[in-house]
């Protein structure tokens, strides 16, 4: 199958020469293309933003080639596809965006390979183009399974595809350009010139490599000195060859000869040789520069030379000493816009004043003065419009200079880090505003680094506004490029709300949600503002030019973004504007995600709070509780404690955790807390409350998994009598108490073994332990959120909260449940936390 046989199309109702150029183009292409770092970081970056199993740029010719990808199987980077199987042939085909949430269902994709096969389940490609605008190929994106694209995974990826289509433009004008160069290299080590620097002072005579061999002469059989020049110079012309060179010395011309070289051989050859003196302050020659060449195939050496120049598509021209033009070639013609006969014989600084004083005078000067080459690119105004690569080198007539016009390449390559600045805006937005999930004061801080992160690519300042839920409008984040204005900046900020009026941009923005381009800022705000320091403000920035546009996300209008232009800037266009929707789609979608996260978590929050009561405080004894949330995560938990009494007149304490950190695992605690206070309020022990809680979990279909620790504080008249208490104690698979003794001695309140959490097994059998404790003895009940995290084991925090509890043993109740919260989690919670604390105060 070939490019002819691609289904009905824009693309493929084009001539045969425009597809036989694509093919012709992606022919050329894909060799230069075909593992470019540049094409590999654009589909890694689009493979992260749209987050989908592969990204795949292919170029679609007489069959497909992907050049390069991300998430392709081995061997998929260089594999050549017929176009019968090309699922980007289609996307050519089409010529615009090829959405396919379902490809087993669209007709267009469903019978090719990659689709039967089940590789690709959903796809999405947008055209790549030539830089006739073309396509020659696109860039895809695939995910395994279904998958509905959204409007702003399009988006992204039609900017994406924008990019690869200037970094392909920039490869091949790269590549043609470099093709340039090398043939023009090639052609003037054709011609056969070589160079020598004669030092008068020291008689050190210096040749090239070009000119030994022109001379026949090895490097090492040349002692280079005159005389071994002298001695090659065949006896007829070494009298006047002498001459030439020792008038040049004198300052009466330069040195112009020609003359025969008889080699070792025998064999005679005719040399041209053309050089200038090199004077000191007082005027004698110190050197002698100059270059030669071989004229023996014919003595009309310029004629084979210009026919050679005339040949090269590079531009080429000569200027003699005065700087008169005395050669252009037919290239050198088309892109000056000049006739030959127009330049021969005028001076290039009268022909072409905007050179005066320009890069082109300085290195041009620079390599007649210093005899070495200069390359440099360099811009020249109208009528030329354009950039040029220059390469300038002297000659024994004058100066050298070819050039390439590389204002396309320039522009590309503008284009290329244009795209690749506004999509590192967009990724550093998302970066900044993740900081956002909390309090307004972090909003307000995401929101300064995103207006800072706005200029100077968008524009040379920026001011951020929040909409607070009754509607009121604050200015809370600004920035300018210029140090020296971020006050006036700031200022202007405080005071423009209250003086703007109804109709201003800002606000017909908020109205209607979509980017408004003010052309002349002057013209719709500056004018209606009051006098005073707001005007002085405004004044002082004095903008020209702004995008606004309002942070909507989810039919909610949090605010709006506001960026502004001086008068050295042009108008703001549709990449810019593009540039400014995505960033406040972006701002606005996480402002909305914090705030809905932060009302979801206080809600959940407050519900668990809620069901945490109060313990009570019975006869000389102290109970302390602590609960605290999480703080780096928006759930909450099933962490919970309890304390209350039984009839008999005996403390119980509890504290469990129900297994999950949402809503779910926090409704699934309050269950299990209202089961085991109703079980045992029965008078009954810590294991017959964890059995029968067991039991329950079981019959009601409770469904959860959980762990617990019950200790029941007892006492009889003749313990009281001996100061003692007994605690009687059974764990379900949690952390177990440790108990502070009023010598400091610290003991955990562990069986011989662990036992199964509540709502493995509910034929579980429980055992409980009594220990006799002396009045003054404090118990500590917790949950894992203490002594566990990313960051600490079990057993390491197990032991810090050991030797914290030992330190802080002799204050009061309340200080030791905070100090223990503050010592052992001093960077925030990453899990819940529960405490239950019990002093046993000595009784009268």
């Amino acid at each position: 199958m070939t490019a002819a046989d691609l289904p009905d199309g824009p693309a493929a109702h084009g001539t045969a020469s425009g597809t036989g150029r694509r093919v012709d183009l992606v022919r050329a292409l894909v060799g230069e293309a075909l593992g470019s770092r540049s094409l590999q970081r654009l589909t890694d970056l689009a493979t992260r933003l749209l987050d989908c199993a592969a990204v795949q740029v292919s170029l679609v010719g007489e069959v497909q080639t992907a050049v390069a990808g991300t998430g392709l199987p081995p061997g998929g980077i260089g594999a050549r596809v017929p176009l019968d199987r090309s699922l980007c042939a289609a996307a050519v085909t089409e010529d615009g965006p090829l959405v396919v949430p379902d490809a087993t269902r669209d007709e267009r994709l469903a019978g090719r390979e990659p689709v039967r096969s089940g590789q690709v389940a959903a796809y999405l490609g947008i055209p790549v183009r030539a830089s006739g605008g073309e396509p020659i190929g696109a860039l895809c994106a695939v995910e395994h399974q279904v998958r509905e694209w959204t409007d702003r995974d399009v988006t992204l990826l039609r900017q994406l595809a924008a990019s690869v289509s200037t970094e392909l433009q920039l490869i091949a004008l790269t590549a043609e350009y470099e093709a340039h160069r090398v043939r023009f290299e090639l052609a003037i080590d054709a011609a056969g010139i070589g160079s020598f620097d004669w030092n008068l002072r020291t008689g050190r005579l210096l040749w090239d490599d070009r000119l030994l061999a022109l001379f026949g002469y090895e490097r090492a059989g040349f002692d280079e000195t005159i005389d071994a020049f002298v001695s090659r110079v065949h006896p007829d012309d070494r009298e006047r060859t002498t001459e030439a060179l020792q008038a040049a010395i004198d300052g009466r011309g330069d040195y112009d000869a020609e003359f025969r070289v008889v080699l070792p051989s025998g064999e005679t050859r005719w040399v041209r040789g053309r050089g200038r003196a090199v004077r000191d302050d007082d005027g004698s020659a110190v050197r002698l520069l100059g270059a030669a060449f071989d004229t023996t195939p014919q003595r009309g050496e310029d004629v084979r030379i210009a026919r050679l120049l005339e040949a090269m598509k590079a531009s080429f021209f000569s200027l003699d000493r005065e700087w008169r033009f005395t050669y252009v070639n037919a290239e050198a013609e088309r892109v000056l816009g000049a006739v030959r006969d127009d330049l021969l014989g005028g001076v290039i600084w009268e022909l072409f004043p905007a050179a005066v004083g320009s890069d082109f005078e300085r290195y041009y000067r620079a390599a007649a003065e210093t005899g070495q080459e200069q390359l440099f690119e360099a811009y020249y105004p109208a009528p030329l419009d354009a950039w040029f690569e220059v390469r300038s080198w002297p000659t024994p007539d004058g100066l050298s200079v070819s050039f390439l016009d590389v204002t396309e390449r320039r522009a590309a390559e503008e284009q290329a880090r244009r795209s690749a600045a506004r999509l590192a805006l967009v990724a550093h937005t998302t970066t900044a505003m993740a900081a956002s999930l909390g309090t307004r004061p972090r909003e307000e801080e995401a929101l300064q680094r995103v207006a800072e992160l706005l200029v100077p690519d968008l524009g040379d300042w920026s001011i951020l506004t929040l909409t607070d839920e009754d509607g009121r409008m604050r200015d809370v984040a600004s920035w300018h490029r210029d140090p020296g204005l971020r006050d006036a900046v700031h200022r202007y900020a405080a005071l423009r709300l209250a003086s703007i009026p109804p109709d201003a941009p800002i606000l017909r923005a908020l109205a209607s949600g979509q980017p408004l381009v003010v052309p002349d800022v002057e013209a719709a705000v500056g004018r209606t503002l009051p006098p005073g320091e707001v005007r002085h403000a405004f004044r002082e920035l004095a903008p020209r030019s702004a995008v606004t546009m309002a942070l909507s996300a989810r039919g909610r209008t949090l605010g709006a973004l506001s960026v502004y232009r001086s008068a050295g800037r042009p108008l703001p266009d549709q990449e810019d504007v593009a540039a400014v929707r995505e960033v406040a789609g972006r701002v606005a979608l996480a402002l909305d995600n914090a705030r809905l996260y932060e009302q979801q978590r206080r809600l959940a929050e407050g519900l668990q709070r809620s069901l945490l009561t109060a313990p009570p405080q019975p006869d000389h004894s102290e109970i302390e509780v602590r609960y605290h949330p999480a703080v780096a995560v928006a759930e909450v938990g099933g962490d919970w404690y309890d304390a209350f009494l039984q009839p008999s007149g005996a403390t119980v304490l509890v504290i469990g955790d129900v297994v999950g950190h949402d809503t779910a695992a926090a409704a699934a605690m309050g269950q299990l807390r209202g089961m085991l206070r109703g079980i045992a309020y029965r008078d009954i022990g810590p294991a017959g409350v964890l059995t029968d809680l067991d039991l329950a979990i079981r019959g009601l279909d409770v469904g959860t998994l959980a762990t617990a620790a019950v200790v029941r504080v007892e006492q009889t008249d003749e313990e009281r009598a001996a100061g003692v208490t007994r605690l009687r104690w059974s764990n379900a698979g949690h952390p177990p108490p440790l108990l502070l003794r009023p010598d400091g001695r610290i003991e955990e309140l562990a069986g011989e073994r662990a036992e199964l959490m509540l709502g493995v097994e509910p034929a579980t059998r429980r055992t409980e332990t009594v220990v006799a404790v002396p009045r003054g003895a404090t118990l500590l009940l917790y949950t894992d959120g203490l002594v566990e995290g990313r960051d600490l084991s079990l057993d390491e925090g197990t032991a810090r909260l050991r030797s914290a509890l030992a330190e802080l043993a002799d204050r009061p109740l309340p200080e030791l449940c905070d100090a223990l919260l503050e010592r052992l989690r001093p960077e925030g919670l990453q899990d819940d936390v529960a405490l239950v604390a019990l002093r046993l105060h000595p009784q009268g």
